[in-house]
């Protein structure tokens, strides 16, 4: 058993919710990180004991376009600002994972500046991907290269280089020798190369006990990464789509579904394939936007917290924000907020009073983490499953209709169960428990014996108050960026016809494959054609699946999905 089996996480995007301006002008820091102190005391009242962080390391933009790996970002401040933090999170009992961005670079990191000045000579030429000097690019650097995602202000760097897999460890050693942090994201780790993170897993394993390793990977086998030779955990972007889609759709039938293929595929032990659960975060647009019905809010976060998998709040949504991706920028889904805003949230906003509880039980009822998973009772309105841990047995059950619903479900022996949000107590008879899910609700039912001491939560409306956000501050420089479709397009950039409109999303799958192509060769349309032809085999092809396939528009990530297919 390791920390991160009973972690709540709080996933926090600080250049976003520090207001930190869109381009860094690498003048004299700005002491932005110490504003989010306080954000500590309200992460732990929440019930969260780990924080996902970043990206925090220099940078010319978003944060993805490193310019420095040992220099926290100017626009936050300084090393020792960094280090008060985490030092300030450990004091308060709260773990600190930062994002790892090693699958590449921005353009002003000093290996790429030796290319751009020494050409042919540059020493570091090796630790880039396809560095071609008979090519050219926007910048016209008088090369071109391998970049992430189509994008050449993220140039790729080469993962099997020995150079830049010895300096991406002395990175992993200094940010724990430095920042004393708990484990790292991997950002695009679904396009990384597996003996590259398994460098990583072996420095994870020498720095510290538990030391925590968490790939962010979109689709495909999540065993494939998740294994005793590369990373502890996964992002659990099936079960993302699977929570507000099961919803949107009133079909519990989806999320029941996609919680047995995980719950097989880890071998049916809840430890046996770790996942990182959640409903949003920065890349996303924010579950209370995505939602229909806005109280579907409370049993789509009861479920991420009782499914097996460690759970994971971003900033803000615990308080019903809004956040739509808005002609192809990510900046409403990062906003500067002011905590004093949402001083009485804990008091007066439904959602965060349920997510204060779920912390709470998620912290008091050991079989949320390390119980087995058992489906007791599924329609398309109504779902409920028990975790079970040496006899002690948790019962979850979810309404996602506009009536209360009745459900008889067995009891496993326990005499009474009480309602951790409610408080009520219901007796067993028969051996079989009676009882009433509230609409647009749910409960978790603990046996009394084992219940902690929590605070009901009055049924009502889900109406969260609305908030003002804080305008990020003006650029000081003029930076080319990524997240930017303005300079995107004065650079010359083309964005991908499938990921330039918010709220539409053209389906330009190829009808077929040319013949006798490998899967690294074809197009992304031939690739998306492979997936989807793929998952006919296992089954029907909803929209919302194909949508998804759809939505995915980078090749190495759509390569190793394909692949990943057994």
């Amino acid at each position: 058993m390791a920390w991160y089996d009973e972690a709540v996480f709080y996933h926090i995007y600080p250049l976003g919710l520090t207001g930190a301006p869109k381009e860094n002008s690498y003048g004299e820091p700005v002491h932005r990180l110490n504003t989010l102190l306080p954000w500590i005391d309200h992460i732990k009242e929440i019930g969260c004991n780990a924080l996902y962080i970043g990206p925090l390391f220099e940078s010319v933009a978003h944060g993805y376009d490193t310019t420095d790996y040992k220099k926290l970002d100017s626009r936050l401040g300084t090393n020792e600002d960094l280090k008060n933090f985490v030092k300030t999170c450990h004091e308060k009992g709260v773990k600190v994972v930062f994002d790892g961005v090693f699958n590449h670079t921005g353009r002003d990191f000093f290996a790429f500046q030796d290319i751009k000045k020494n050409r042919e000579n540059s020493k570091y030429l090796g630790w880039y991907c396809n560095v071609n000097f008979w090519g050219n690019n926007e910048y016209n650097d008088g090369f071109s290269y391998e970049n992430w995602g189509g994008y050449n202000v993220l140039v790729k760097l080469n993962q099997r280089n020995p150079e830049v897999r010895d300096y991406i460890a002395d990175v992993i050693r200094y940010w724990v020798s430095e920042f004393d942090i708990d484990g790292i994201r991997l950002d695009a780790a679904d396009v990384l190369d597996f003996d590259y993170m398994k460098m990583m897993r072996w420095v994870a394993n020498e720095v510290k006990p538990d030391f925590w390793l968490m790939g962010e990977v979109i689709h495909g086998d999540y065993s494939r990464w998740v294994n005793n030779e590369t990373l502890h955990a996964v992002t659990n972007y099936t079960l993302h789509k699977a929570l507000y889609s099961g919803h949107n759709d009133h079909n519990y039938f989806e999320i029941a579904h996609t919680v047995k293929r995980l719950y097989d595929m880890a071998g049916q032990n809840p430890l046996g394939l770790r996942l990182y659960n959640f409903v949003d975060n920065h890349d996303v647009e924010r579950i209370y936007t995505k939602l229909n019905n806005k109280a579907h809010m409370i049993p789509a976060h009861i479920l991420m917290y009782t499914l097996p998998g460690v759970p994971s709040i971003y900033y803000g949504s615990e308080f019903g924000i809004e956040g739509r991706k808005e002609r192809g920028s990510d900046d409403s889904l990062r906003p500067a907020l002011n905590l004093d805003d949402f001083k009485d949230a804990t008091e007066n906003n439904i959602i965060t009073k349920v997510i204060k509880v779920l912390g709470k039980v998620r912290k008091d009822v050991k079989a949320l983490s390390y119980g087995g998973y058992q489906e007791l009772s599924l329609t398309t309105g109504q779902y409920a499953f028990s975790r079970n841990l040496n006899g002690e047995n948790v019962i979850t059950a979810v309404n996602n209709g506009d009536g209360d619903a009745w459900l008889n479900l067995p009891a496993a022996g326990v005499a009474k169960y009480v309602g951790a949000l409610s408080g009520e107590e219901v007796n067993a008879e028969n051996d079989r428990i009676n009882v009433c899910i509230k609409a647009n609700f749910g409960e978790i039912f603990i046996p009394v014996n084992a219940a902690g001491k929590y605070e009901p939560v009055k049924y009502e409306e889900v109406k969260p108050a609305p908030v003002e956000e804080k305008k990020a501050e003006p650029a000081q420089a003029e930076k080319k960026t990524s997240d930017n479709s303005a300079q995107k397009k004065a650079a010359g950039i083309k964005e991908n016809p499938i990921k330039a409109e918010a709220n539409e999303v053209k389906d330009n799958i190829a009808t077929s494959v040319r013949p006798g192509v490998s899967y690294e060769e074809m197009t992304v349309e031939e690739l998306q054609y492979c997936i989807i032809e793929k998952m006919k085999k296992n089954g029907p092809v909803t929209d919302q699946m194909r949508k998804t396939v759809v939505e995915n528009v980078y090749h190495d990530s759509l390569v190793n999905w394909v692949k990943s297919f057994r």
